[in-house]
């Protein structure tokens, strides 16, 4: 991810998630995981809640997704099994605009 996408995603992150009382990383490839209860390192954290409930397996519930079309922002977010874990998807990225396509996209 270059320099630019990377401040567009913190952007959208930014206007996003608003809570105060939260705080969320950002990962290279648009995955963002949500802090409830942030405490530490946060990077270490997130990275702990992704390899509790990861790897993604096609016809697991790890492989379970909803897709959210967001108001304002040109693409969608993806949500998995863990309610804090978030993935966005520009309009480009998707090979095709059904719910479908845009979450196999995300959960990739």
């Amino acid at each position: 991810m270059n320099a630019v996408n990377t401040e567009i995603l913190v952007d959208l992150w930014q206007r996003l998630l608003a809570d105060p009382r939260k705080s969320w990383v950002l990962f290279e490839h648009g995955t963002c995981v949500v802090l409830s209860t942030p405490e530490g390192d946060l990077a270490e954290q997130a990275t702990h809640i992704l390899r509790e409930f990861g790897p993604v397996h096609a016809g697991s519930s790890a492989g379970d997704f909803g897709v959210i079309d967001v108001q304002g922002a040109d693409g969608w977010v993806v949500t998995g099994h863990h309610p804090d874990v978030l993935t966005y998807v520009a309009l480009d990225e998707p090979s095709g605009q059904e719910d479908f396509a845009v979450g196999l996209c995300g959960r990739s």
